[in-house]
């Protein structure tokens, strides 16, 4: 297990046994994760400060009236978030209380491990926020880039914003423009307009925003079968690395049948070269093919 899955293990099986209203010893911390009472130490007092956590005889525990109140996607995400403090300056102690104890959870959806760092566009996140759990419609520029060529910024207005979706390490704003519900790229949006008008959010558009995988929002699905060899097995066993995805099958030598829904073969394709040899797609016929004739021209060019 790598390095930041261990933290993330240690971090979300803490979280598990606060929430249920255990009193945590941290030398007995220590010896259930296999690490020093000096790690643990700081998983309590600095990767977990954000958390209203009491202290009796020696034993942490949680204030009263926070627990049950978190799901365990909820422990694991804010385990993640916990563990890659330092390597972002935007996930603060005060920032990870705020997302705690004032529902800014809701507005954000994380489907992933790992954060585009965005250093200096704290305010612009934070306002995002503010006008996610206020309802309020925004305005902005969005930058795109089209043929490796960067565009003149569009004007988008009004904008009702509804979730702030991590997802594969790049933040995205969910948000209704001209009656669709469309991803627009944190890092390319500029000049935030606050409209200030009150919107009532679809319940729809909600429920779409979290039974889906992708940022390929309101794009008709197609079924991708893959088959994983037994050295990726794991992997795919551990997490879901494609949209909706399903074991169909465990093989005999320890390999996978997998299914899952995608809207765009650049949903599946980076996974499969990525997992190269250990990785086949089985359906839809022709895609592997596909795969492989644009990999033997690249090579051809080099």
């Amino acid at each position: 297990m790598k390095e930041h899955d261990k933290l993330a293990y240690r971090l979300t099986g803490i979280l598990c046994q606060l929430n249920q209203g255990d009193k945590l010893n941290p030398s007995a911390l220590a010896k259930q994760f296999g690490v020093t009472e000096r790690t643990v130490q700081r998983d309590l007092n600095e990767r977990l400060a954000f958390l209203p956590l009491q202290k009796t005889e020696g034993h942490y525990h949680l204030e009263a009236r926070y627990l049950g109140k978190l799901s365990l996607k909820d422990l694991e995400r804010f385990a993640c978030l916990a563990g890659v403090q330092d390597l972002f300056p935007a996930l603060s102690t005060d920032f990870l209380k705020d997302l705690l104890d004032s529902r800014v959870d809701s507005a954000w959806l994380v489907k992933g491990h790992q954060f585009e760092d965005h250093s200096g566009k704290e305010p612009l996140f934070k306002t995002l926020e503010q006008a996610i759990l206020a309802h309020q419609t925004i305005g902005f520029e969005y930058t795109k880039t089209l043929g490796g060529q960067t565009q003149a910024p569009k004007l988008y207005e009004p904008v009702q914003p509804y979730k702030l979706v991590n997802h594969g390490g790049i933040w995205y704003l969910a948000a209704v423009h001209d009656t669709r519900l469309k991803a627009f790229a944190f890092g390319k949006i500029s000049r935030l307009l606050a409209q200030g008008e009150h919107f009532v959010p679809d319940a729809d558009v909600l429920q779409t925003l979290q039974d889906e995988d992708s940022i390929w929002l309101n794009t008709q699905k197609s079924e991708v079968v893959i088959k994983v060899a037994k050295e990726a097995a794991g992997y795919f066993q551990r997490r879901k690395l494609i949209g909706a995805q399903v074991i169909e099958k465990q093989l005999e030598d320890g390999g996978l049948i997998v299914s899952g829904q995608v809207a765009h073969p650049n949903q599946i394709l980076p996974i499969v070269r990525y997992w190269l040899p250990h990785v086949r797609i089985i359906s839809p016929e022709g895609l592997q093919q596909e795969m492989e004739n644009e990999l033997r021209a690249y090579v051809g060019a080099v």
